[in-house]
């Protein structure tokens, strides 16, 4: 038990760090750790769904500091955000309950596909010759829809979607990482309260509410809150490329982690 509580206040600290290092809300790390540590305690069948709730829902509280931090900094691209909020909300919320009809291998293996395939889009800095400002109401409102549904899906806060794709639209990374971190919240707030309602019938759930785990949410969102300005603090000093570079291969290790589970 005390050995749990430890790796989760670790947990915590590194996903909090990430969070406002890359932007992403920190469940990237979250989930794939968290799938492992509640293994014991938590029926396979919806291991998976309750490590993507918790985690969604330990990105309401990460994402608040996260962006307090890049806020001070002015880099948060607040028009953008406006654009992908409405139907981001729309995307996380239906995402939620459509994971609860899925299996845990097949939310294992999206989720590391898909991670993969950013990784890829990030390390061969692929980008459009057109500007974000120029994209049409109708391109925004399909990439947030598609941000929130998938993000929900996998439990992240669309970093590892939006960051992507900004930078695709010549975005400045840091801006389109600042961004991102705005973003993560209205993602998780959705994405959360829709996976609490899809796992309040659910007989299998033994603590928490629904598809989230109070004791692991306490514990990780207390440690990331604390450390969530220092990543994002940092962002500010680090190489743009090497930033790129440096998201590619952390999202090529936690694909494997979660295919190898």
């Amino acid at each position: 038990m005390g050995e749990t509580l430890i790796l989760l206040l670790v947990l915590g600290a590194s996903s909090g760090f990430v969070a406002g290092l890359l932007g992403v809300g920190g469940g990237l790390i979250i989930v794939p750790i968290l799938m492992y540590l509640l293994a014991p305690t938590v029926d396979k069948s919806i291991l998976m769904h309750t490590s993507i709730g918790t985690a969604l829902a330990v990105i309401v509280f990460t994402s608040i500091s996260s962006v307090y931090a890049h806020h001070k900094h002015k880099a948060i691209l607040w028009k953008n955000f406006i654009k992908l909020t409405p139907t981001i909300l729309l995307g996380s919320f239906s995402g939620a309950l459509v994971a609860k009809y899925l299996s845990f291998d097949f939310l294992r293996i999206f989720f590391a596909c898909f991670e993969i395939g950013v990784a890829l889009i990030m390390w061969f800095q692929i980008s459009a010759s057109g500007h974000v400002d120029n994209l049409s109401r109708w391109t925004w409102s399909c990439a947030g829809y598609i941000i929130g549904l998938v993000s929900a899906i996998v439990g992240i806060g669309g970093g590892t979607m939006t960051t992507p794709f900004l930078t695709y639209n010549n975005v400045d990374i840091k801006n389109a990482i600042a961004t991102s971190a705005a973003v993560g919240m209205p993602i998780a707030i959705a994405g959360s309260i829709g996976f609490v309602l899809a796992g309040m019938d659910n007989e299998l759930v033994v603590s928490g509410l629904g598809f989230v785990d109070f004791k692991s949410l306490i514990t990780i969102a207390a440690m990331s809150i604390i450390f969530a300005p220092l990543g994002a603090k940092v962002t500010h000093i680090v190489d743009s490329k090497k930033l790129k570079k440096g998201f590619s291969i952390f999202l090529f290790f936690l694909a494997a982690m979660v295919l190898l589970f």
